[in-house]
């Protein structure tokens, strides 16, 4: 159960959010002062315990109200992890208290380099040394999610202009050559801080890095970056079907037993999704957690459908509809955000063809 403050906050604010009239400098420290940022990580370090799952499940609870919300909740929870499985120790004791506490923000960066490890695209930053103290970065982050103005710390994978395998480091604002652009106009999820980033002779020293080796390191933390991700669709599909569910009376109870069945298999593939997680199973056969983050998406689309359908012509018309229209919009992100279900069906193809 979500903090009812933050309940209520998100609420009162969804529209807002999604359509950039509330400030996105709030939406972080709603998720702190709730005591989510830290689900699923080590009391010791700082946070409130439970697993990777249980953070899916909050991510799911976030995005039931607001997916913009959900969206910034990710990336930050995202990039926590990294830093829960990088080997940098000092980094870590650096920054993890601030990003818990949400007073920095912490930006994925990684859905670029999750396509290169398939394959599908090129790192777009890359490094030449200088000498023992770090490297020169150039390039361009074309896509990144919560880059908040009033600090933010953003994780990016790196190849080597000399050659040599690439490395991941998390890259500070404020530093000579980090350029933010202004926010990008999206369809929605305006409140998300998403912009793209300019890097030009970026000094940044090896206390900085992440980990050495990106095809290590990228493969260890895919599970939680897919399946916290999962945790919007989750919640979107959950919050369409609850609100199915409400307009089912005369002759719209026709669609029980479809709703039904959307619930049942909505609960069967997040139940995959946890145990897959909790196992580690998804670590050694990748493609399972792929076909995972499709079903979601596919159920999303038949949730919305048929909270369309319960709500009748209601559902367009703007005095009454204004929330389906939201979640209509929200739904149409799940299946294109880094990977998308393009590049993890071809991605799926080709494994197929090799096997």
């Amino acid at each position: 159960m979500l903090d009812p403050v933050l309940q209520h906050w998100l609420e009162a604010n969804a529209e807002a959010l999604d359509q950039g009239r509330c400030d996105p400098q709030q939406v972080l420290g709603q998720l702190a002062a709730a005591k989510v940022l830290g689900v699923g990580v080590d009391p010791r370090q700082g946070g409130s315990g439970a697993s990777v799952a249980d953070a899916v499940e909050t991510v799911a609870s976030v995005a039931s109200y607001s997916l913009a919300a959900a969206f910034v909740f990710w990336g930050q929870r995202a990039f926590i992890e990294y830093l829960l499985h990088s080997p940098n120790s000092a980094l870590r004791e650096r920054l993890l208290p601030s990003l818990l506490s949400g007073e920095l923000a912490g930006a994925t960066g990684l859905s670029n380099a999750m396509k290169f490890l398939s394959g599908i695209e090129s790192l777009q930053v890359s490094a030449t040394a200088r000498g023992e103290q770090g490297w020169a970065l150039n390039g361009r982050l074309h896509w990144v999610t919560n880059l908040r103005k009033g600090g933010f710390v953003v994780a990016a994978a790196i190849d080597r202009a000399e050659g040599g395998a690439p490395f991941v480091v998390a890259i500070p604002d404020g530093i000579a050559g980090v350029q933010r652009s202004p926010d990008l106009q999206l369809m929605g999820l305006q409140s998300s801080n998403t912009a793209a980033l300019d890097f030009d002779q970026v000094a940044l020293g090896r206390d900085w890095l992440l980990h050495e080796d990106a095809r290590q390191f990228l493969p260890a933390v895919r599970p939680a970056f897919l399946g916290l991700q999962c945790g919007m669709a989750i919640g979107l599909a959950r919050r369409a079907l609850q609100e199915a569910q409400g307009h089912l009376q005369g002759v719209r109870s026709v669609l029980a037993q479809t709703l039904e069945a959307q619930r049942e298999l909505l609960a069967d593939v997040v139940s995959e999704l946890k145990a897959g997680l909790l196992d580690g199973r998804f670590l050694g056969n990748p493609a399972s957690l792929f076909k995972v983050r499709i079903s979601l998406a596919e159920i999303v689309g038949e949730a919305l459908q048929l909270e369309l359908q319960a709500s009748g012509g209601k559902a367009y018309l703007s005095e009454y509809g204004a929330g389906f229209a939201r979640r209509w919009r929200e739904s149409a992100f799940v299946p294109i955000v880094t990977p998308s279900l393009v590049q993890l069906r071809a991605e799926l193809q080709r494994q197929a063809r090799a096997a």
